[in-house]
Formats: structure tokens, C-alpha cells, sequence
């Protein structure tokens, strides 16, 4: 990476940690080059609600100040990640993409922004969702074509990601509101099972439902991230005695079998799956287990 240009709107989180950790810049410079591209790109994109370059700068101070002291860095140190405008951050205004929230400042972090602050990563920004992260889109385009939606509600989330301005970004998801606007954006995103992601500081919608998403460029940082954002907290008891899953070193091995996939359509009307109907159809076969 050290003998081409740098372009930072490319990098990926652990090309952009490995790039601070070798010293070829501080976390404060690489940031401010970073928002120069974003402020640049986001007046055609809308993807940020709020982005302050003194927190910022903040943020990367206090990098500096614990590497100095002789800290260990986090595995996202120095990472910048963009956050739902529906995730608190006491550091940034929280208001649920509507006027009627307007200034409102959380008491403290979400359980999992103060995850990935404990990690090392710099909080870039809060992104654009629709009103409640419900209906009333926001001003985000899509990337790809700025005529065309880029999906909702984390529709600030996936813009951001897809159009280089970090390489992380959190969503939430009630019903789809991450795997959409990741599929109109094209990048990658983990919306997990209930239970694996604390929600407490998290705009409450459907507690059955609600779950924090990733968007990602690729499947590493996914994971990466995913990660350090999995476990019980204390607080959302839908977490309760859940364990931090090894996301990571599952994105990158080989399947310990080959994946294989089932599919039955069955036209039998209402008989039983054990005793299927005549016209079954066995697209290709069969279960992947681990």
C-alpha cells in the first residue's frame, strides 16, 4: 500500500488500520483528508445528517494520547464508521431523522457505539434515515445514479459506504431496512439474528423485530466489525448470556463442507411435507451444516 497514491474513499477498515499502525500517517491527518473527500462528495450524495470535524479531531486526539501512553490499539483504531441518526451518540445530535427531535443530545453512547469506540474507531458521523426510520425518505441518492433512491430507512448508511466516505457503516433493521438499501446500493451488509446485537440506545420500534446492521465493501470488515459489536450487555435481555460470535475467522476460512442449499415447492394443496404431493420439485440439494 506504502509504494501507491493513497485513495481514501478505497480503503478498506484493516487496509486503513494497517495504514495508521505503520505511521505513515496519524490518525488526525488521515481523517481530515477523509472529510475534505466526503465534504466534497456529499453535496451531491445527502448520505451524513451531522458530521462535526472538531469531534473528529477529538476522536483522533485521544487515539494519539493513548498510543503515546503506550496503549495497545484497538482492532478498529483509527477506523472512521458512520452511525444511524436513530443510534445514540453523545458526542453527535440523535434525532431520528425528524424535526421534532431537532438538537437532541443523548446522555451516552449505544452499547454498540461505545463497542466500537472501545475498539479504537473514530465515529465519523451520524447518517441520513427516513423520519422514525419509518416513512418520510430523506434527501440520500443513490451513489450509483443520484435520480435514483437509495433505500431505506439506513438509506444514509449504504450511501456513505457505497460511495467511499467510510469504509463502516451501522444501520438498524425493523423490515429490511438494511438488506434493501444494501442491495439498491450494491455493498455488502450482516443484518444478525435477535439476540446477537445489544439494541439499548437504540430508537425502540418493534423489540421483536428491531436489530443493528453493518454495511460493509466487503466480507472481512463485515465480519470484522460484526464481531466486536456481538454479546450480552447487561441491558437488552434479548443479549442474555450471548457469548461474542467469531465472525471473523468464519468470513475467511473455508466451509468445513460444501455448501449446499434446499428448495421444495410443493403444489400438493394441503398434505403433509413428510408424504409430498406428486408435483415436488428439488431445485438442488441439501442442508450445510458446520
Amino acid at each position: 500500500m506504502s509504494g501507491s497514491p493513497l485513495n481514501v474513499s478505497e480503503l478498506t477498515a484493516l487496509q486503513i488500520r494497517e495504514h495508521l499502525l505503520s505511521g505513515q500517517e496519524t490518525v488526525e491527518e488521515f481523517t481530515v483528508k477523509l472529510g475534505q473527500f466526503v465534504d466534497a462528495a456529499d453535496d451531491k450524495i445527502h448520505a451524513f445528517a451531522h458530521r462535526d470535524d472538531r469531534v473528529v479531531a477529538l476522536q483522533a486526539d485521544n487515539l494519539l494520547r493513548d498510543r503515546t501512553a503506550g496503549h495497545l490499539p484497538g482492532p478498529l483504531y483509527g477506523v472512521p464508521v458512520a452511525v444511524k441518526d436513530i443510534i445514540d451518540t453523545m458526542d453527535f445530535p440523535t434525532e431520528y431523522g425528524s424535526l421534532i427531535h431537532q438538537g437532541r443530545y443523548s446522555v451516552g453512547d449505544a452499547t454498540v457505539v461505545s463497542r466500537l469506540r472501545a475498539a479504537g474507531a473514530v465515529i465519523f458521523g451520524k447518517t441520513v434515515t427516513t423520519e422514525f426510520a419509518t416513512t418520510h425518505a430523506g434527501p440520500t441518492c443513490n451513489p450509483h445514479n443520484t435520480a435514483h433512491t437509495p433505500g431505506g430507512s439506513s438509506s444514509g448508511s449504504a450511501a456513505a459506504v457505497a460511495a467511499g466516505m467510510v469504509p463502516v457503516a451501522l444501520g438498524t433493521q425493523t423490515n429490511g431496512s438494511v438488506i434493501r438499501p444494501a442491495s439498491y446500493c450494491g455493498v455488502y451488509a450482516y443484518k444478525p439474528s435477535r439476540g446477537l446485537v445489544p439494541r439499548t440506545g437504540v430508537l425502540d420500534q418493534s423489540p421483536s423485530l428491531d436489530e443493528v446492521g453493518v454495511f460493509a465493501r466487503n466480507l472481512e470488515d463485515l465480519a470484522w466489525v460484526g464481531e466486536i459489536l456481538t454479546g450480552d450487555d447487561g441491558h437488552d435481555a434479548a443479549t442474555a448470556r450471548q457469548a461474542p460470535r467469531r465472525l471473523y475467522d468464519v468470513a475467511v476460512s473455508e466451509p468445513p463442507l460444501p455448501p449446499k442449499f434446499c428448495f421444495v415447492k410443493h403444489l400438493g394443496g394441503t398434505r403433509s411435507i413428510r408424504k409430498p404431493a406428486k408435483p415436488t420439485r428439488l431445485l438442488w440439494t441439501t442442508w450445510a451444516t458446520a
